[in-house]
């Protein structure tokens, strides 16, 4: 069995350690380091290079957000581990700057052990951790306020096919590859080459980044029909 490496990040030490002593109880992890702020982290992750960091936001001197970003831009090209932000607030402000700096999804630090478990293993696996309803619910609403404060230009969908745009749409949706493959009569397969070259024509690391640029780019409304 092939082990997923994690690295742990939280400025609380109850909480990191909390944190590593359960994630090292499932014989598929092994906790590879931990970290006490983002520059910390960034140093660890260099060395260990997990698959997974479990990244606390808000932490002194670099944060969790930038922390993630120069995670992220110094693996470049989707190579890096998969990053879950640790909250609080299950409407924290943060999160959505830190799905833009290349985040796969987030956890509320109060996450049951078997609910923690399975969110390191979707990830882990390259999936967006898509399933919370607070999880769209940010989406939805910091996608909605960020195209109101920028004029910044939307995501080139214009490169996609209308295939691949369907499929972007419905990712966004919060569907999974099989319900994308009934929805459109088609094998998980050929969904799953949909996602690939999508992610690769916009440049994303993954299905959270794909649902960020649905709502910024306007191909999904926010807060219609879901």
């Amino acid at each position: 069995m092939t082990s997923t490496r994690i690295v742990v990040v939280d400025d609380h030490e109850v909480v990191r350690a909390g944190f590593a002593g359960l994630l090292d109880t499932q014989p598929d992890f092994t906790v590879v380091g931990t970290a006490s702020d983002g520059a910390e982290a960034v140093r660890v992750c260099g060395e260990q290079r997990p698959d997974v960091v479990l990244m606390d936001v808000r932490m002194p001197g670099m944060d969790g957000i930038e922390a993630t970003g120069q995670i992220c831009t110094a693996a470049g090209d989707g190579a890096g581990p998969r990053i879950l932000i640790l909250t609080t607030f299950d409407l924290d402000e943060h999160v959505y700057d830190a799905l833009g700096a290349g985040a796969s999804g987030f956890l509320l630090k109060d996450v049951t052990a078997e609910h923690l478990f399975d969110a390191v293993r979707i990830v882990a696996a390259g999936e967006a951790l898509l399933a919370p309803t607070v999880t769209r619910r940010l989406v939805h609403e910091f996608a909605r306020l960020r195209r109101k404060q920028s004029a910044a230009p939307a995501a080139p969908l214009a490169a996609l096919t209308p295939r691949e745009t369907e499929v972007l749409r419905l990712i966004a949706e919060g569907l999974s590859n099989p319900e994308i493959a009934a929805r459109l009569y088609v094998s998980e397969e050929t969904v799953k080459s949909h996602v690939s070259r999508v992610l690769s024509k916009l440049g994303l690391r993954d299905r959270t980044q794909a649902v960020v640029a649905a709502y910024e780019s306007g191909l999904v409304v926010p807060g219609a029909g879901g």
